[in-house]
C-alpha cells in the first residue's frame, strides 16, 4: 500500500497584466495555493486553487492555514483510496471549497498517474474536441471596453465576456459601445456578478435584448436564488448559474425550481473535480447544459479544467482565459495557447504540468 509521505503546501502570486475589475472588487493580482502531495510509491500528485474572498470567503491565508491542517490529517494514508480521501477532507471542514479543491485536483492528478493515463482518459472522457475559450472583459469606460473588444475580436477570439452589474445606463452604454466596433454578430456573453437587484436586472436585460447577448450569469445576488426564476422567465437573454452553484446541491435546488439556462462550473467554487462531475450529471439529467469557469488560476489548474472539458460533452461553453490575463506564466508542459481561442492539450499522464522550480523555490511554503 502507498502512502503520503510528504505535503508541500506554497503560495503562488502572480500580478495581472492590469487590474481586473467586476461588481464585486478589483482583483490585482493572483493570489493562488499549490498543494502537492508526495507518494510513497515516488509519484507526487499537484494540486492549484484561486481563492476570491468576496465570492467564495476564503483567502490566500486562509487556504494557506487550513491546508495545514488538511495536510496533517491525510499524511500517512493511502492516496488511491480517492473517494476515501475525499470524504474525509469533505467532514474535516464546513465549506472551504476552493481549498478543498486544491487537494481535490492532487488526489485526482496522483490516481490518474497511477494508472498511467492522461486525466481527461481515467475520467472516461477522449482527446478528440477543439476547444475555444472566450475572453473577458473588465468593467469599464464604454470607450475602454469598446477597445478591449475590438482587440479580442481581432485576435481572434471566438466570443468575448463582458463584465456588468452596476446600473443599467451605464451597462447598456458598455455593451451599445461595444456592438458599435463588432458588429451586430459577434457572439457577446455577459456577466452581472450579482450585481443587479431583480426589478434592475429585469429591466436591463430587456433593454440588451437588440444586442443579440447569448446568456447572462448571475444577474442578482445569490442569496436571492429564489427569484431566479422570475428574472429568467422575464429575460428576453438565457440565464446561467454561477455565484448562486457552488455544488451539486445547489445544483439540485437551481434545477427543481427552473432557475437557468446554464450552469457554470468552477473548481475552485465547487470543491474541485469530484463535485464537478456530480453536477455535470445533474446538469445532464435536467437538460441543463454547463460553461466551465475559472478564477484567477495558473495555467496549470487551467490544464486540469481541461481535462474534466473532454469528459464532459455536456460542457459547452469555455471560458478557459484566466492565465491570459496574468503577467507571468509559471507552469511548464500542460494546456498550450494556440491563438484566436484555442487551447490544445497533449497526451501526458496525470494533469501532465507542472511549475518552473525558480517560481516556486521563492514562494512562501510549508513541508508537512
Amino acid at each position: 500500500m502507498a502512502i503520503i509521505t510528504k505535503i508541500e503546501i506554497i503560495k503562488l502570486n502572480i500580478p495581472y497584466k492590469e487590474p481586473f475589475v467586476i461588481s464585486l472588487g478589483v482583483i490585482p493580482s493572483a493570489t493562488n495555493v499549490v498543494v502537492k502531495l508526495h507518494s510513497s510509491d515516488g509519484l507526487i500528485g499537484i494540486g492549484e486553487c484561486a481563492p476570491f474572498v468576496f465570492i467564495v470567503g476564503e483567502t490566500q491565508e486562509t487556504v494557506f492555514e487550513l491546508s495545514k491542517m488538511i495536510g496533517k490529517m491525510l499524511k500517512g494514508k493511502d492516496p488511491y483510496c480517492l473517494q476515501e480521501r475525499l470524504m474525509e477532507i469533505e467532514k474535516a471542514v464546513h465549506n472551504n471549497y476552493t481549498m478543498k479543491s486544491a487537494f481535490d485536483m492532487a488526489l485526482y492528478d496522483l490516481a490518474a498517474k497511477k494508472a498511467k493515463l492522461p486525466l481527461y482518459q481515467y475520467l472516461g472522457g477522449s482527446n478528440n474536441r477543439e476547444i475555444f475559450t472566450d475572453m473577458t472583459i473588465s468593467i469599464g469606460s464604454p470607450e475602454k471596453v469598446a477597445a478591449d473588444a475590438k482587440n479580442f475580436m481581432d485576435a481572434g477570439f471566438p466570443a468575448i465576456k463582458v463584465k456588468l452589474g452596476t446600473n443599467l445606463k451605464d451597462d447598456v452604454a458598455r455593451i451599445k459601445a461595444i456592438r458599435e466596433v463588432v458588429g451586430g454578430s459577434y457572439p457577446i456573453r455577459i456577466d452581472a456578478n450579482q450585481g443587479w437587484d431583480v426589478i434592475t436586472a429585469i429591466k436591463t436585460l430587456k433593454a440588451l435584448d437588440k444586442f443579440n447577448i447569448e446568456h447572462c450569469e448571475e444577474p442578482i445576488p445569490a442569496w436571492n436564488y429564489l427569484q431566479l426564476p422570475k428574472v429568467r422567465q422575464q429575460s428576453p437573454i438565457p440565464i446561467m448559474a454561477d455565484e448562486s452553484l457552488f455544488t451539486h446541491y445547489d445544483a439540485m435546488k437551481l434545477a427543481k425550481i427552473e432557475a437557468c439556462d446554464y450552469f457554470n462550473i468552477k473548481f475552485s467554487k465547487s470543491g474541485g473535480i469530484n463535485t464537478a462531475l456530480k453536477i455535470n450529471s445533474i446538469a445532464e439529467s435536467a437538460g441543463i447544459k454547463c460553461q466551465v469557469g475559472c478564477m484567477s488560476e495558473s495555467r496549470y489548474a487551467l490544464t486540469a479544467l481541461m481535462h474534466f472539458v473532454l469528459a464532459c460533452p455536456n460542457v459547452v461553453h469555455y471560458d478557459i482565459d484566466s492565465s491570459l490575463m496574468l503577467a507571468e506564466d509559471p507552469v511548464i508542459g500542460g494546456i498550450e495557447y494556440q491563438g484566436k481561442g484555442q487551447w490544445k492539450i497533449g497526451d501526458s499522464i496525470g494533469i501532465g504540468a507542472d511549475y518552473k522550480e525558480d517560481v516556486l523555490a521563492n514562494s512562501e511554503t510549508t513541508i508537512l
